[in-house]
């Protein structure tokens, strides 16, 4: 049985909270800012997180069931980060990611990463001694209902468009960053041969020869979609297939889920680490992938890196300025000091004249 869902954390609580030194980039459309906060360093915005969170996965058909979506990845001694979008106008926080570089990751006793994927997925010793440590773990991403349709304008039109801004910022922030992780969900109302053409589609053009990283109890393909996506994955690229799997899933009444649109449209090189069925998260379909960073289509490294690079340089610029003037003052101030320390001298020998 679902309980209630928490009231919404006051705004000036938030705002309070949502500090310059937090602040990590403008979004390129529509306005809004990105912040990264910790459940330990702001824990109302936490709170608002986990609400929204729950809010947004059970409008899809997932989520805890609980009355906030927060877990012990969020709270444990070096949490997770949580990268937000705020809507300064609305005061509302817009979506949000979770996540962890590798190179902070604890390990369990049988050497597995502690990873939130670890409940689902298995990380092989080629995975843990080359990757982990320039890895970065995404999880969690949400954009919450208000935002999902029209109803917010530019803000709703943006909002996963302003999330992705955040990833592009991370990857320049994050040091030695060269790959995203994470998991990709199907809720389990979504038709099941729409699902497995799309596991099929993955399997055919991101594979993962390496056996990186693996399902625990992995999903298998049905031998009907598999006949089904032979016939109609004909085309001479990825890019003709895609267009016949479109029309596949839209002949079962549905579309492709936005994050796998967004994932697929990244990089020809994604690995597809394929799919589990997760019961405790309002039982959904998981599916696992990894992103090079070093492999982003060009006109999306255009789109979200580059314009955080000419923020940098502007902001960069900016406190070069900011510190010329403040020796500049500091040099100004001491040579009136001077000046008025000497004309006190002058006039103390004028009087003993």
């Amino acid at each position: 049985m679902m309980k209630p869902i928490i009231p919404p954390v006051a705004k000036e609580i938030l705002k309070q909270e949502l500090t310059a030194d937090k602040f990590l980039r403008p979004t390129n459309k529509a306005h809004n800012e990105i912040y990264v906060v910790t459940a330990h360093n702001s824990p109302n915005v936490m709170r608002e997180i986990g609400r929204l969170r729950e809010l947004s996965f059970r409008s899809g058909g997932g989520g805890t069931g609980e009355e906030i979506d927060i877990d012990e990845y969020d709270y444990m001694e070096k949490p997770y980060y949580q990268l937000i979008v705020w809507d300064p106008t609305g005061e509302e926080i817009i979506g949000g990611y979770r996540y962890l570089p590798g190179s902070e990751v604890g390990f369990e006793e049988d050497g597995q990463p502690k990873f939130v994927m670890s409940h689902l997925f298995k990380f092989s010793d080629k995975f843990i001694k080359e990757y982990i440590p320039y890895t970065i773990e995404l999880g969690r991403a949400f954009v919450q209902p208000d935002y999902q349709t029209t109803k917010m304008g530019m803000k709703s039109l943006f909002a996963l468009d302003n999330l992705w801004d955040g990833l592009g910022a991370l990857i320049h922030q994050v040091k030695n960053a060269r790959y995203f992780i994470g998991k990709v969900t199907i809720y389990e109302d979504y038709p099941i041969t729409a699902r497995e053409l799309i596991y099929e589609y993955m399997y055919r053009y991101f594979p993962d020869p390496d056996k990186l990283i693996a399902p625990i109890d992995p999903i298998h393909v049905s031998r009907n979609s598999k006949l089904i996506a032979k016939k109609i994955f004909t085309g001479t690229d990825s890019s003709d297939d895609y267009k016949a799997l479109q029309k596949a899933v839209r002949t079962e009444g549905e579309t492709i889920p936005p994050l796998f649109n967004a994932y697929i449209g990244l990089s020809n090189t994604m690995r597809f680490f394929g799919s589990i069925f997760d019961p405790d998260f309002g039982s959904v379909y998981e599916t696992g992938i990894m992103i090079t960073m070093a492999d982003l289509l060009e006109t999306k490294r255009k789109r979200y890196i580059e314009p955080y690079i000419e923020y940098l340089k502007i902001v960069l610029e900016e406190r070069k300025v900011a510190k010329r003037e403040a020796r500049e003052k500091k040099l100004i101030e001491k040579a009136e000091k001077n000046k008025l320390k000497s004309e006190k001298s002058d006039l103390k020998k004028t009087r003993k004249k």
